[in-house]
């Protein structure tokens, strides 16, 4: 049974989150504090985390930040929820290692279907070696890659899409494609601007100059590809 901690200081939010996710079979488990929530995560085994951007105590960025500086948490996904809709703070959520960013108020059907795309990975045992394309090398052990000298941490959505370019190194995606064979929305119901931010962070990490990348490589108006010669 997945388990989802639910970090919100609005207790009504904490109630419509678990009203929707215990039905389909998941144990929530419920706090109102960002301090409150790193101990239950230094206490126990969590696959998916919620995190109201907004909270007094410890805001939803910063928690984010600490969860991803622990590699102890580096398999944990994480959705961020928010009243703030502009693009400027969904990159500053994706920036600080958000896998997904939901916009209150949301439905409830939005919202179960977003966890069970981020528990996707869970669903299937990670390969046991390593993936090599051109000068990327993928750890799945460790949600690592090696790209040069550069080695980095990746995000469990990071992982996800990194893995499925390099698995099909050199063929062309749509963001479409991508949102149904990585994560598995049905169609219509992803958002591109997932992918672009995702695809961002990567070549952050990963590019020695992420404007002009080597690796990751958009094709205009076709979609994103590993260079099979990166």
């Amino acid at each position: 049974m997945p388990c989802i901690l639910v970090v919100d200081d609005e207790h009504h939010i904490l109630e419509i989150v678990r009203k929707a996710l215990e039905p389909a079979g998941h144990q929530v488990t419920t706090t109102d504090s960002g301090r409150k929530a790193l101990a239950l995560l230094r206490e126990r085994r969590f696959d998916l985390a919620i995190l109201d951007l907004a909270m007094p105590d410890m805001d939803g960025l910063e928690l984010c930040r600490k969860m991803r500086s622990n590699p102890a948490w580096s398999g944990l996904a994480i959705l961020l929820l928010s009243a703030k809709a502009a693009l400027e703070d969904k990159v500053l959520g994706f920036e600080a290692g958000a896998d997904d960013y939901l916009v209150k108020p949301f439905y409830v059907m939005e919202l179960r279907l977003r966890v069970r795309a981020l528990l996707r990975r869970h669903a299937d045992a990670a390969p046991a070696e390593r993936l090599q394309a051109g000068a990327l090398a993928l750890n799945p052990a460790t949600f690592q890659v090696c790209a040069g000298e550069r080695v980095a941490l990746l995000t469990p959505m990071e992982y996800q899409l990194l893995h499925h370019l390099m698995s099909h190194c050199g063929e062309v995606f749509s963001s479409d494609r991508l949102l149904r064979e990585v994560w598995e929305y049905p169609e219509g119901s992803g958002n591109a601007g997932l992918v672009r931010m995702h695809i961002k962070n990567l070549r952050r990490k990963i590019e020695p100059r992420p404007d002009a990348p080597t690796y990751l490589r958009t094709v205009p108006r076709h979609g994103y590809t590993i260079a099979a010669s990166g």
